[in-house]
């Protein structure tokens, strides 16, 4: 049983692959679409670093529109090196202030070691060059990812990092502590 919500105009007839059917759907939308008058400058200029988990739905959890926000999603919402990358040209080039990170419970890298790393270089006969950046306590990451952002060199606004974990039955988020 598929638990995605679609509205029932935008129902997308079956067959071809996934790939064909979000082309479908971004013609209805775009059929329908006027341009907002927007730049890319978030109107609340807050950057929302969050893992890719499907069940994550920020928009709708935080409260936010289009425009609002720059949202920069990965595996785990861990900052790694191009998490950074991002949030330095968000703060830099678009005027960024607040950096708002959130992990969820049960995410899949709390399962995962870098032992995945292992097992891809023996599968493919090349090692990839990135962290797994697995976990076993997700409180401890935010933190750690807390870290990482207010000691980068290369962030001018670090004063406004906050961390959270998003509860994926609740849909409650819960601040973590820094400390």
């Amino acid at each position: 049983m598929s638990t995605s919500a679609h509205p029932s105009s935008d129902v997308i007839r079956t067959g071809g692959t996934v790939t064909d059917r979000l082309v479908e759907a971004n013609e209805r939308y775009a059929s329908r679409f006027t341009d907002p008058g927007m730049d890319a400058k978030p109107v609340l200029k807050v950057a929302v670093v969050a893992c890719m988990d499907a069940r994550l739905d920020l928009h709708a959890a935080l409260g936010l529109e289009l425009g609002d926000c720059h949202t920069i999603r990965n595996a785990g919402g861990v900052v790694t090196d191009d998490v950074i990358r991002s949030l330095t040209i968000s703060q830099r080039a678009l005027k960024t202030r607040s950096v708002v990170l959130i992990h969820h419970t049960g995410c899949g890298l709390e399962s995962l070691t870098e032992d995945f790393r292992h097992e891809l270089e023996m599968e493919v006969g090349q090692r990839p060059a990135w962290a797994v950046e697995a976990f076993r306590d997700v409180e401890q990451d935010v933190r750690q990812s807390m870290q990482r952002v207010r000691t980068s060199p290369f962030l001018l606004h670090t004063d406004d990092v906050r961390g959270f974990v998003f509860d994926v039955t609740t849909g409650l988020l819960r601040e973590i502590d820094p400390s």
